[in-house]
């Protein structure tokens, strides 16, 4: 339990820090509803992960390639958009419906959702034409894939409870290795 709660501690301190510090004006609603997700998060919890200990999994978050210091700060921001629309995704599909609370499940749609809505604004400051290809390739293309064998994985196990478990530890444990790269933003 200890271990899952420093993990939403530290996807707090990656993802919905001081709003200012990835080059854009973020609001203080969006580092608010950056909360509210990882709490919904918590509560989404149904099992005990130690019941799934057989299904464990490594996903490999591509984190060398995330946390490598050749990222530009608009690839930086592609990266953390990408997991965030992912995760969204994730959570959006039918299946998900099935295996989580439905009004928990519906307040993360609403709050990621709101906080894609403020990157994207983030990604058209720092992101010019040119720089638009870079999103697409690279540290983000690593991140797709690396959702899609979250999403196979699922498919893998059925769709079972502790495969979703699984998953949204994962999500969690993928955001908290963004922390160098949040603070190399700083």
């Amino acid at each position: 339990m200890a271990f899952v709660l420093s993990l939403l501690m530290a996807l707090v301190l990656v993802s919905y820090g001081s709003g200012g510090s990835l080059g854009c004006d973020l609001s203080q609603n969006h580092v608010l509803i950056g909360r509210k997700n990882l709490r919904l998060l918590g509560q989404m919890r149904r099992l005990s992960p130690r019941f799934c200990l057989q299904d464990r999994k490594d996903f490999a978050f591509p984190q060398e390639m995330v946390e490598g210091g050749q990222l530009q700060e608009a690839q930086a921001i592609s990266v953390l958009h990408k997991m965030l629309q992912q995760s969204f995704n994730l959570f959006h599909t039918e299946r998900a419906s099935a295996a989580w609370n439905t009004t928990l499940l519906e307040q993360l749609h609403t709050g990621l959702h709101q906080q894609l809505d403020d990157l994207d604004a983030c990604l058209g400051q720092v992101m010019g034409e040119e720089d638009s290809a870079l999103g697409r390739m690279g540290p983000t293309l690593a991140v797709k894939r690396y959702f899609q064998g979250i999403h196979v994985y699922l498919q893998e196990k059925g769709y079972s409870d502790c495969a979703w478990e699984i998953a949204r530890l994962e999500i969690l444990r993928s955001f908290s290795s963004l922390t160098n790269l949040k603070e190399r933003l700083r």
